[in-house]
């Protein structure tokens, strides 16, 4: 699963290459190398979520996060 997604990954890399310098000529290829860099970012991170699935990374998920909310920036 981890060699699929690296991969995934580097082809995702190889097409951004080859739209890259598209970018500015044709909306079209724009469009198509935003979609394409939005995949890579997702394929990223679920390869993280595969590599830091630790029993710490676990526990995390469901521990409340610390929120600062307007109202703590007017207490004294």
């Amino acid at each position: 699963m981890k060699e699929k997604l690296i991969q995934s990954i580097r082809e995702k890399e190889n097409q951004m290459k080859r739209l890259a310098p598209l970018i500015d000529k044709n909306p079209v290829c724009s469009n198509l190398f935003n979609k394409v860099l939005i995949e890579k970012a997702v394929l990223r991170k679920q390869l993280d979520e595969i590599t830091n699935n630790t029993f710490f990374g676990r526990v995390k998920r469901f521990l409340p996060k610390d929120q600062t909310l307007i109202c703590d920036y007017f207490k004294s």
